[in-house]
C-alpha cells in the first residue's frame, strides 16, 4: 500500500482541531492582522516542494521564504485536506503576516468540498471572517485583490442570499480572472472547479462538466503531476455518460498525491462507473488506512462505502461483512475525530447507514433488510438511507404493515427536506419513496399499479445523477423494475430494462444475473451464457459458493 509519509508536509502529527474542526461546527480560529505585500504573477510549473502531494505552484506577493509552505498548502487544498490546508496557511501567516493570499486560502479551505452540499453555519463565519482578513490585508497585486473578492463572495451576505446564488457569483468572478489572467493556471484550474461546483444534477447536457474537462484535459498536458487537475478531471466526467474519459486521470492521481486520503479514495469514483471493482477495492483500501492514521472517522468510512459496495458487486461478501461489522465503532468516532477533510461528517454517517444497507440489499437478504436498526441522526436523508432499506426488504419479505410504516417515515422525510430547501435530497427520498410503495402494491397483488409505480421511479431516477457523497443508489430503481418483471414472468421486457440498467451501472452482479436469466427464460440461451460467463468474470474473487447465482452460472456455461 501506498504510504503516506506524514513526515513529508513538516505539518504536527495532530491537526489544529481549534481551526481545522470548525468546517463542521468547532469554534472560529483567531486571525492575525494582515499587512500589505508586493506584486507577483503565477507560472505554471514549480520544483518538487510539495513532495506527496504533487507539483503545484500559485505564484504569489509574499515573503519568498514562504513560497514552498504556501504551494504545499494550495497542494493541500486541491486534494481537499482542508484541516491541514488551514493550518499550513495558517503557519504560512504566522511566518509572513504580511501575506494576505495566506488568508484567501484559509478562506478557501473553510467552504470545504465544493460537493459537500450545505455548509454548517460554523463554517460560513469562519470562512466570512478569513474572506474578511484577506480584504483587509491590503494587497498590493491586483490579482490578488481579484481572488481574494472573489472567495468573498461565497460568503457574502449568506444569510439573506441562497448558497447556489452566492456559488455562482463566484463562479462568474473566477472566469473573469481566468480570462484577465491568461498566464495564470491555478485561475484556471479553479475555475473549472467552479463549473463542475454548480452543475446541476439533472442538467444532461453535462455543459458546465464539459467545459470544466475542457479547460483540465489542457492543463494536464503541461502539468501531468498537479494533483487538482487530475482531481477536478475525475470530478468532470463523474456521471456514467462521460466516467470512460476519467480513467487515465484516474488510475494517476493516486500515485501523483500519495499522502493525501482523498488521492487514495478519488479514482475509486471513476472506478465505480465503469465497474473496475477491483481497482476500486484497491484504492479505497489505501485511502481507508491513510484516513484511519489521520484519525478522519468520516473519511475512513466514505472510503469504506465505496469499498463495501465493490466487494459486493463480485461476490466477496465475507470481506463486506468485516467491513460491516468495524463500521458501527468507526461511526462512533465521527464527532470526536479530526475534521475538515474530503468527506465531511454527514458523508461518514451516511456510509456508516449505506454499508449496512447495501449488505443486506445486495445479497437480496430481504428479511435482514427489513430488520436493519434504526440509528436517527440530524440528517433527514441519511437516516432516510435505512428506512428505504427497511422499506424494500419488509414489501419484499410480504409484511405490508411494516413496509407501509416505513414507507410513511419516507414521506415525512421526503417533506421536512423539501421544506428545508434541500431540493437534491427531497428528490432522492421522493424516488425511495415511490419505490418502497411499488413493492407495496407488488406484495399486496396489484402487479399493474406496481410496475407503473417502478417505472414512474425510474425516470424520477433518470432525470437525475448520485450524489458525490455515494458510489451509487442503494439498489438502482430499473435494477428493481428489471427484478419485478422477471417475477411476473415478463422475462423479454426484464432483459430490456437490466441491458438498459447496465450503461448506466456496468457490472452490477445483480443487474448480470438478471440478465442471465431474463435472456435464459426467454429463449436466448446464447446471451444467456455470455451474461452468466461475464457474473463469474466480474466474480472472480468471489467466496467460494457464497451465493447460489454463481453456482447457477457455472452450471449455465458448463464449468
Amino acid at each position: 500500500m501506498l504510504n503516506r509519509g506524514e513526515s513529508s508536509m513538516n505539518l504536527p502529527k495532530c491537526i489544529l482541531v481549534v481551526c481545522a474542526a470548525a468546517i463542521f461546527g468547532c469554534d472560529k480560529p483567531s486571525q492575525p492582522e494582515p499587512m500589505a505585500v508586493s506584486e507577483g504573477s503565477d507560472h505554471a510549473t514549480h520544483g518538487d516542494s510539495t513532495v506527496g502531494l504533487g507539483k503545484v505552484h500559485f505564484e504569489t506577493t509574499c515573503s519568498p521564504a514562504v513560497e514552498e509552505d504556501f504551494d504545499r498548502s494550495i497542494a493541500l487544498l486541491h486534494s481537499f485536506w482542508f484541516s491541514a490546508a488551514i493550518e499550513s496557511f495558517q503557519a504560512v501567516v504566522d511566518s509572513d503576516p504580511e501575506c494576505a493570499m495566506a488568508h484567501w486560502g484559509i478562506a478557501m479551505s473553510w467552504w470545504g468540498n465544493p460537493f459537500g452540499g450545505f455548509r454548517a453555519d460554523t463554517a460560513v463565519a469562519n470562512g466570512a471572517a478569513a474572506a474578511e482578513a484577506a480584504t483587509t490585508a491590503n494587497a498590493k497585486s491586483a490579482r490578488e485583490r481579484d481572488y481574494i473578492a472573489a472567495v468573498g463572495l461565497l460568503y457574502k451576505d449568506s444569510s439573506t442570499v441562497d448558497q447556489r446564488s452566492r456559488t455562482l457569483a463566484y463562479e462568474k468572478a473566477m472566469k473573469a480572472i481566468a480570462a484577465k489572467y491568461p498566464d495564470d493556471a491555478e485561475a484556471r484550474i479553479f475555475y473549472a472547479l467552479s463549473l463542475d461546483q454548480t452543475n446541476l444534477p439533472n442538467d444532461k447536457s453535462y455543459k458546465n462538466l464539459l467545459a470544466a474537462a475542457d479547460i483540465l484535459e489542457k492543463e494536464f498536458k503541461s502539468q501531468p503531476d498537479h494533483p487538482g487537475i487530475a482531481h477536478y478531471i475525475i470530478h468532470s466526467y463523474d456521471v456514467p455518460a462521460l466516467a470512460p474519459r476519467a480513467v487515465d486521470a484516474a488510475r494517476r492521481y493516486a500515485s501523483i498525491a500519495p499522502d493525501a486520503p482523498h488521492a487514495l479514495h478519488m479514482p475509486s469514483h471513476t472506478f465505480t462507473r465503469i465497474g473496475a471493482w477491483q481497482e476500486s477495492i484497491d484504492t479505497n483500501l489505501a485511502s481507508a488506512a491513510a484516513a484511519r492514521k489521520d484519525n478522519a472517522a468520516s473519511e475512513e468510512l466514505h472510503a469504506l462505502d465505496y469499498q463495501v459496495y465493490a466487494y459486493l458487486q463480485t461476490g466477496q461478501d465475507a470481506a463486506a461483512k468485516k467491513v460491516l461489522m468495524q463500521s458501527p465503532a468507526i461511526a462512533e468516532r465521527i464527532e470526536s475525530s479530526t475534521a475538515g477533510n474530503a468527506a465531511p461528517s454527514p458523508a461518514g454517517y451516511f456510509a456508516a447507514a449505506a454499508i449496512a444497507a447495501r449488505y443486506a440489499l445486495e445479497r437480496n437478504a430481504w428479511a435482514e433488510a427489513a430488520e436493519l436498526p434504526v440509528r436517527q441522526t440530524r440528517f433527514d436523508w441519511v437516516d432516510a438511507t435505512t428506512h428505504f432499506a427497511r422499506a424494500l426488504g419488509a414489501a419484499r419479505s410480504g409484511d405490508i404493515v411494516a413496509a407501509t410504516k416505513e414507507v410513511d417515515t419516507l414521506a415525512a422525510l421526503q417533506k421536512k427536506l423539501e421544506s428545508a430547501g434541500n431540493a437534491y435530497w427531497s428528490g432522492q427520498v421522493a424516488i425511495q419513496e415511490k419505490v418502497g410503495r411499488a413493492w407495496i402494491a407488488n406484495a399486496e397483488g396489484r402487479t399493474d399499479d406496481g410496475l407503473t409505480m417502478s417505472r414512474e421511479a425510474v425516470q424520477m431516477e433518470d432525470a437525475t445523477e448520485k450524489s458525490a457523497i455515494s458510489p451509487g443508489p442503494l439498489k438502482p430503481a430499473r435494477e428493481l423494475l428489471g427484478e419485478m418483471l422477471l417475477e411476473h414472468d415478463k422475462s423479454v421486457e426484464a432483459l430490456a430494462e437490466f441491458e438498459q440498467a447496465m450503461i448506466k451501472e456496468p457490472n452490477r452482479f445483480r443487474a448480470l444475473y438478471g440478465a442471465a436469466t431474463a435472456a435464459e427464460r426467454s429463449g436466448d440461451t446464447a446471451k444467456a451464457k455470455r451474461y452468466f460467463e461475464q457474473l463469474l468474470k466480474v466474480s472472480a474473487r468471489a467466496d467460494a459458493d457464497a451465493r447460489v447465482e454463481l453456482v447457477e452460472a457455472r452450471k449455465a456455461v458448463g464449468t
